[in-house]
């Protein structure tokens, strides 16, 4: 840090945090009571979020850290935690001069865990030494752990990425039909995009494909209007078969299907026909 904080007795000082979630949208907050502007983005005084202690170590324990917070604050609504759109967000914190702006930052980290307490919620966050625990050997299974499109899997995620327009919405809002230029099989355990309307960035896995409609993990609004657009990315059941009989990419199948598991032992034989 350039300044030694808190080194005299009064001070201009507060406390500012940052959310960057994946969906692009930038949130910042401070604990002054007037907005301060810095680095390009406008914090918002936030009277009811508080950032806990925050706990840094010199070993490669992770560091800690909280924010808490009332769901009455107008950029950070229940609906949009419940729909998952604060899921691994990117997380700064620090201190700030809201007299000269000069600034530092304390954290950085991603938010992990988030929980609803009455009227509140609060998040965990996990400093970048959580990568540590990230296992370097990977561990053998008989499907490939690689993600579709990802790294390891080398196949090309635009050539499988395909735009559709919105048809129906289940009565219950957990299903939708889309106008597909291929058929809809091929989306079962692929991702939703939203392009257009409220929901517009969020990212949704789909679940199954059940007669032309696509089973989503959290359902959206019912009401939703036909017409909106959505990026669509076909999936894989991460499957030997269906990587060599389907994408043709068996050579960079990332599983171990043919090798014996824990429970070879215990196996009976078959009964010849």
């Amino acid at each position: 840090m350039s300044r030694a904080w808190f080194s005299t007795t009064l001070e201009t000082v507060a406390t500012w945090w940052r959310i960057e979630r994946r969906d692009g949208v930038t949130l910042g907050f401070t604990s002054h009571d007037h907005d301060i502007a810095f680095d390009g983005l406008l914090h918002r005084t936030a009277p009811g979020m508080v950032p806990s202690a925050i706990r840094r170590t010199a070993t490669f324990e992770a560091d800690s850290a909280e924010i808490a917070g009332a769901l009455s604050h107008d950029s950070i609504r229940e609906d949009d935690l419940a729909a998952g759109r604060f899921d691994g967000a990117r997380v700064v914190v620090g201190l700030v001069d809201w007299e000269t702006r000069e600034h530092d930052t304390l954290y950085a980290g991603t938010i992990g865990a988030v929980g609803r307490e009455g009227a509140g919620f609060s998040a965990e966050l996990r400093s970048i030494k959580a990568m540590l625990d990230t296992e370097l050997v990977p561990r053998t299974a008989p499907t490939c752990r690689a993600d579709f499109c990802g790294t390891g899997c080398t196949l090309s995620a635009l050539r499988f990425s395909h735009e559709a327009w919105l048809s129906a919405v289940s009565t219950d809002g957990t299903a939708v039909q889309l106008t597909l230029p291929v058929d809809a099989s091929r989306f079962a355990f692929g991702t939703l995009r939203w392009v257009d309307g409220v929901d517009a960035g969020e990212v949704q896995r789909i679940e199954d494909v059940a007669d032309g409609w696509l089973v989503l993990e959290r359902p959206i609004d019912p009401a939703t209007p036909a017409g909106l657009r959505a990026t669509l990315r076909e999936g894989c059941d991460h499957t030997l078969d269906t990587c060599a009989t389907r994408f043709a990419n068996a050579i960079n199948f990332q599983g171990e299907p043919f090798l014996p598991g824990n429970d070879l032992l215990a196996r009976y034989p078959a009964a010849q026909s």
